[in-house]
């Protein structure tokens, strides 16, 4: 286990729900990845990111998915790309298992 933060620190994360609406190969990344863009809904827009997801996920069935990210990370540019949030996804190795609503959610709803 890492070491523990306050509250404080923690609420400083923004934590969002939103919608996949496009997912592309992501072919100068070092490891197989997605460009993918997220709709956060009104108040955020729609921010882009990449995501090594390759193992599990097929493009095509990601778009429409609800996804949680942080939303207030600064911008990172990786290779060509610059990514604008992290989806949240829980990791074994090479594998990641998205985290998402059990349920449909508003796209921007805060998870706290």
């Amino acid at each position: 286990m890492k070491n523990t933060i306050t509250w404080e620190a923690f609420a400083k994360i923004d934590l969002r729900v939103g919608t996949i609406i496009d997912v592309v190969d992501f072919s100068e990344a070092r490891n197989p990845a997605f460009q993918i863009q997220i709709d956060f809904g009104s108040e955020i827009g729609v921010r882009k990111t990449s995501a090594q997801i390759t193992e599990r996920y097929q493009k095509e069935a990601l778009v429409g998915k609800q996804v949680v990210a942080v939303v207030n990370f600064p911008k990172k540019q990786i290779a060509n790309f610059m990514s604008e949030c992290l989806i949240l996804g829980a990791v074994e190795g090479k594998d990641v298992i998205l985290v998402q609503p059990e349920t449909f959610a508003t796209n921007g709803l805060k998870i706290s």
